[in-house]
């Protein structure tokens, strides 16, 4: 067991996470390595949903290839949008794209979140859904998604605006370890509060993302009134240059015809 990779922690079952991790910084203390001892000790015990991602990581390449290009895809169509080569209609199916890709690793996850094929709660298929879109729209969520070792959800708020409150495995922390007890009921008052608050984030989370939706809904709308409004211009203008030209082809005409009979007058005069 000491020559496991810390990182492997995080593809066991959940359950048997808190018992291999003591057992390996046990482990490598008897061997005197107590640096390596020290930073296995920090390593927490993902939630359900981190574990969750975690595993699909592991088990899905190509579903979670198809919503790292899903995601690549929106930011290149955001930044099209605001250089003027791209227009709302693209960004929004470049979105829906992406949210597809989402609901399929989302799905996969059902395998994971009840083996006897049972509906996980929808509250945690959001905070996967979450993890998913932060790590498509955002490259240093994404870097910590590739690791498959989760400790918290990841979160985004907004379109392309994400945050990450939780952290990899592969970071260090200067968050002090809580004391464990050997009394399942310890634990409890500390999960209770964990949970509070991963919903009261979770809560603030949906507050933010569809105020950032209704935002980005009004400057579609006034996007495409502009683009209309160009395109009619636009029309116009090309009506104004064609009648311009029609103007100047037949002044020139009268000029012509003029020069001509000024010169049949003066040969008769």
């Amino acid at each position: 067991m000491s020559g496991m990779d810390p990182r492997e922690l995080y593809g066991l079952p959940l359950e048997r996470f808190t018992e291999t991790r003591n057992a390996l910084v046990k482990r490598l203390r008897k061997e005197k390595r107590r640096d390596a001892a020290a930073e296995v000790s920090r390593l927490r015990k993902p939630t359900v949903a981190a574990w969750t991602v975690n595993q699909l990581v592991r088990t899905q390449p190509t579903e979670l290839r198809a919503l790292f290009e899903a995601g690549d895809r929106v930011q290149q169509v955001q930044a099209d949008l605001l250089a003027g080569k791209a227009n709302i209609t693209a960004l929004r199916e470049a979105v829906e794209v992406e949210r597809a890709a989402v609901d399929v690793l989302v799905d996969r996850a059902r395998g994971f979140l009840d083996p006897d094929g049972h509906e996980p709660t929808g509250a945690r298929r959001e905070q996967i859904a979450e993890t998913l879109h932060a790590g498509a729209l955002d490259d240093r969520s994404r870097a910590q998604l590739r690791e498959g070792c989760l400790e918290r959800e990841l979160r985004h708020v907004g379109l392309g605006g994400l945050v990450a409150p939780g952290r990899s495995a592969a970071r260090t922390t200067t968050r002090p370890e809580q004391p464990r007890s050997g009394v399942a009921s310890a634990g409890k008052p500390d999960r209770g509060a964990a949970a509070k608050e991963r919903a009261k984030e979770l809560g603030a989370a949906r507050q933010a993302e569809t105020q950032a939706r209704r935002h980005m809904d009004r400057a579609a709308r006034a996007l495409e009134a502009a683009e209309q409004r160009r395109d009619r211009d636009a029309q116009s203008l090309r009506e104004a240059d064609a009648a311009l030209a029609d103007a100047r082809r037949v002044a020139a005409e009268a000029a012509r015809a003029h020069e001509r009979a000024r010169a049949g007058l003066r040969r008769l005069e």
